[in-house]
C-alpha cells in the first residue's frame, strides 16, 4: 500500500516546476526513504510532486534497479489500489523519462521497456519471458561507431541482446 502524504494544492496541479525556480544545481537528499527519496529526485529534476507522480515513483523506485513496462508498472498500481489510469501511467513515465529519471529502451517495435538504472549499460532480452536483464560486463563496446550525419552527434547507443532457450 502506498503511504499518505500531505500534498497541498499547489502540487496537485500536473504540470512541470520551472528547473530554474528551484535553483541550480539542486541535488537531492536521499535518505533511504522510498517515498521522500522519490520527493527530492521529483523535486531535483524540476518536476512536481503530485499525488500520482508520487505514488508511481513510490513503485517505480522503491524496489531498486527494475526493468517495467508501461503495462506492468498499471498493473501494479492497480494491485496497489492506486488510482491511475494507464494513460496517466505512460504520461509519468515519459515525463520521467525526459527529466532523465528513467531510460527508455525499446526490444522491438511494440515493445518499450523504461529503466531505473539510468547508466550507460546494455541489456539482454529474454525472449521465452519478455524479461529485459543488465549485461554484467561494464566494458562491453562497439569496435567502431558509424559515421553520423552532418549536423547529429551520437546521443548514446542501447545494445540489446536477444536470447532464447536452446532447442
Amino acid at each position: 500500500m502506498v503511504p499518505e502524504v500531505d500534498i497541498n494544492e499547489q502540487t496537485l496541479n500536473d504540470d512541470a516546476v520551472d528547473p530554474a525556480a528551484r535553483g541550480a544545481g539542486h541535488q537531492p537528499a536521499l535518505t533511504g526513504c522510498p517515498w521522500h527519496d522519490v520527493n527530492e529526485m521529483l523535486q531535483a529534476a524540476g518536476l512536481r510532486p503530485t499525488r500520482q507522480r508520487m505514488a508511481l515513483g513510490w513503485l517505480l523506485f522503491g524496489k531498486g534497479a527494475r526493468h517495467l513496462t508501461a503495462e506492468m508498472l498499471y498493473e501494479e498500481a492497480t494491485l496497489a489500489k492506486v488510482p491511475v489510469s494507464l494513460a496517466t501511467v505512460y504520461n509519468t513515465l515519459n515525463q520521467l523519462t525526459d527529466a532523465g529519471l528513467l531510460r527508455q529502451v525499446s526490444v522491438d517495435g511494440t515493445k518499450t521497456y523504461f529503466d531505473t538504472n539510468v547508466t550507460a549499460h546494455h541489456h539482454f532480452y529474454l525472449e521465452n519471458n519478455h524479461e529485459l536483464v543488465d549485461i554484467p560486463d561494464p566494458h562491453l563496446v562497439l569496435n567502431k561507431m558509424p559515421d553520423v550525419p552532418e549536423g547529429y552527434e551520437i546521443a548514446r547507443v542501447d545494445m540489446v541482446v536477444r536470447l532464447r532457450k536452446k532447442r
